[in-house]
């Protein structure tokens, strides 16, 4: 391992343990450079902090370019998240077909949340075709069929 990796590496595990501490200013320095290589993972957690206001001004423009950085390698977090920013129009202006693909992307990954999300927007209607069967389909595999 040379040390442009060893440092790369050292800065995404540090940064991320600021990040857990909640120490954001840190995290933010440590995980920029990192994200700025293509880090699906520090990506995903400057869309988090610039969206929330976590250790700098809140920048829904920033937050929507990290987020969909980590979302476009398959981060399944990131889908999640870029998912919601569609559904309410949080950063970005609302689009519930947009919301529902990236939804999908991440439920098909396994995520719990995302496939809830899918089911109740089958279920209403929103921003899919309405569909009681697909609704049913991921409601089930977020283990909730019993509650449907």
């Amino acid at each position: 391992m040379d040390n442009s990796t060893h440092d790369f590496t050292m800065d995404l595990s540090s940064g991320l343990s600021a990040f857990e501490a909640k120490h954001f200013s840190r995290a933010m320095q440590l995980l920029s450079p990192v994200a700025e290589e293509g880090d699906a993972e520090a990506q995903y957690r400057l869309g988090v902090m610039f969206q929330n206001g976590l250790g700098m001004a809140r920048n829904d423009l920033q937050a929507y370019r990290w987020m969909k950085a980590a979302a476009e390698q398959n981060h399944a977090l990131a889908q999640h998240g870029l998912g919601f920013m569609y559904l309410d129009g949080k950063c970005i202006p609302a689009s519930p077909a947009l919301a529902a693909h990236w939804f999908t992307l991440a439920a098909e990954q396994g995520l719990a949340g995302a496939q809830m999300n899918l089911a109740n927007m089958y279920r209403e209607g929103n921003g899919v075709a309405r569909d009681e069967e697909k609704a049913r389909e991921w409601m089930k595999k977020a283990g909730f069929e019993d509650t449907y």
